[in-house]
């Protein structure tokens, strides 16, 4: 998905040869020419010898290694380290077989049929259909409460999956079947075009029943308490962690591709003593912030990727009255300049987001990018103080009020703390009588108090399960869990119902020009404010070739990546 700008993107694939096909799908900037000739470049790329051990940054902690439970991008892509699904991504992000060895596709396109390859656990369990079912079940466990059980039910469509979640069916009754051990079918209410690029999501993952009852309440705390079946084993982990190893796996089915020895991770929220363990060679891949990349930008280990986050501001409209407010809501998106936000604060190539479906990961049936019209709803959402004004005045007149404090609640990353400061001086100022307080809290407690409805206005992010608009328009469906302001419109469902199972699922054409029209109900009900569409400024070691970068799903994969030694 995105963006706008790639720093001496040329230079680094020479020095650095990550996947040129995955850099061109997510970098900021950089037509498809550009890919082609960095494509080249990367492929000239040699290593005197190959292996090692990758020493990887993460901003945040790992929230949950339970693949059916997590939420967040850095517990995916640790869990897919480990972990294989029934499909994975190419360097282009392209669906195609992991641990499926082949699939068939019914004439009506609603029933799967995937044939397994031979894998093996880390315990030396054979995978089988039989773990696939088991993890989807719990998906849909409603005693599970999975934030992502819509990935099955909504998105997926897997039959039965919407009767389980709400509990008028058993997990039994969900549509997925071990025909044999090595034989899984999947029926769907719906042909689903995008149904294989779901595959590699997490949610999807396999899950060892026997093994996963024998650790109780204990499963994901400890590299003891998870199993393998993918590239890597993790070696040490706890919860919280700030540091942590993964090995290769010697009995992975596909041994021969890896060539790292392992993978270990520091958790460092810091960016100023990241790129100092950058520089002191203890880090190989590291993330910067905005004020570090005009120290850096000219150095060809510096890119700037596409990660694959749309952020945002939602408004609380549910438990806060002023809020429910339309010109108040239309007020706040109006008074935001996300132009300064990028270029000013963040200076990593994330660009200004005036959709709420983000640029540069979504491509239509005439090939071209979903949002690549950032002015498409400009007369909903645009800076432009004086419309901001004038919906103020239209406000305070109907509520009676000349004055207005709200709380924002933020993650205690350092990014996002920088661009609540800018938010909240943007809208104090262009706002008079405004009042904009800042709450900081670890991401994991943010996130807990947005999915409670304990918060007036929370700063937060979405990254893409799928390329598909629908990853982003379902979220605000009546009832949806991450529809955190309890925003509901009936014009709105039954759109989307009309895109996911109505006649226009089958409809490619009709399907994009209804999305389209979803996407300008959230803008001008201003149901959320969007702000940036995210780019990792980072460094990567010259040593360091074959990391593939996506916008979709898993944002960093290591299956093909390798470090000179």
């Amino acid at each position: 998905m995105k963006f706008d700008r790639r720093i001496s993107r040329r230079s680094f694939l020479a020095a650095a040869g990550v996947s040129a096909a995955a850099l061109a799908l997510t970098a900021c900037g950089g037509s498809s020419s550009t890919a082609a000739s960095g494509s080249t470049a990367a492929s000239g790329a040699a290593a005197s010898a190959e292996g090692g051990v990758l020493n990887v940054m993460l901003e945040t902690e790992v929230q949950s290694l339970d693949p059916q439970l997590a939420t967040d991008g850095t517990s995916f892509e640790v869990i897919a380290n480990y972990t294989d699904g029934l499909m994975q991504m190419d360097a282009n992000g392209a669906a195609v077989e992991a641990l499926a060895e082949s699939y068939e596709l019914s004439e009506d396109g609603k029933t799967y049929t995937f044939h397994l390859k031979d894998a093996k656990w880390s315990n030396g369990d054979a995978v089988t259909a039989a773990d696939f079912v088991f993890g989807w079940q719990r998906a849909v466990d409603p005693a599970n409460a999975s934030e992502y059980a819509y990935m099955l039910s909504d998105i997926g469509q897997v039959v039965n999956a919407a009767d389980i979640i709400a509990g008028s069916k058993p997990v039994t009754d969900l549509g997925i079947t071990a025909v044999d051990d090595k034989t899984l079918k999947v029926e769907l209410n719906v042909p689903v075009s995008y149904f294989l690029s779901l595959m590699y999501f997490p949610t999807f993952y396999p899950m060892n029943q026997k093994f996963f009852e024998s650790c109780g309440d204990t499963y994901g705390t400890s590299a003891d308490t998870v199993l393998s079946n993918g590239a890597f084993v993790l070696t040490s982990y706890e919860p919280a962690a700030t540091a942590f190893e993964l090995v290769k796996n010697a009995d992975y089915y596909d041994a021969d591709r890896i060539a790292l020895d392992g993978l270990n991770y520091q958790v460092i929220k810091d960016s100023q003593q990241a790129l100092m363990s950058y520089q002191n060679g203890d880090l190989d891949i590291t993330l910067l912030n905005g004020e570090q990349v005009e120290q850096v930008k000219d150095d060809p280990e510096f890119t700037s990727v596409g990660a694959g986050y749309l952020w945002y501001i939602s408004p609380n409209m549910d438990a806060v009255p002023e809020l429910a407010n339309l010109n108040l809501r239309r007020a706040i998106t109006f008074a935001l300049d996300r132009d300064s936000i990028t270029n000013d604060v963040l200076k990593d190539g994330s660009s200004p987001a005036y959709t709420a479906v983000p640029a540069q990961f979504a491509t239509g049936p005439d090939g071209s990018d979903f949002s690549a019209d950032q002015t498409k709803f400009a007369e909903f959402c645009a800076y432009d103080p004086d419309k901001a004004a004038e919906y103020y005045e239209q406000a305070k007149a109907e509520l009676g009020k000349d004055s207005f404090s709200f709380t924002m609640v933020v993650d205690a990353d350092d990014a996002p703390q920088k661009v609540a400061q800018v938010v909240q001086e943007q809208l104090q100022t262009t706002l008079p009588g405004f009042t904009l307080e800042l709450k900081v809290e670890p991401k994991k407690q943010r996130v807990q108090d947005l999915q409670d409805g304990n918060f007036e206005i929370g700063l937060t992010r979405w990254g893409p399960d799928y390329a598909d608009p629908m990853t982003y328009l379902g979220m605000w469906v009546t009832g949806n869990s991450n529809n955190y302001g309890l925003w509901s419109d009936a014009d709105y469902d039954a759109i989307i119902a009309e895109c996911t199972t109505g006649d226009l699922c089958t409809d490619p054409e009709g399907r994009w020009e209804a999305m389209y029209e979803a996407e300008s109900i959230v803008l001008e009900q201003a149901a959320i404010f969007p702000l940036y569409g995210q780019c990792n400024a980072e460094m990567i070691s010259s040593a360091v070739t074959g990391v593939d970068f996506h916008p979709v799903a898993l944002n960093r994969v290591y299956k093909d990546a390798k470090k000179s030694v």
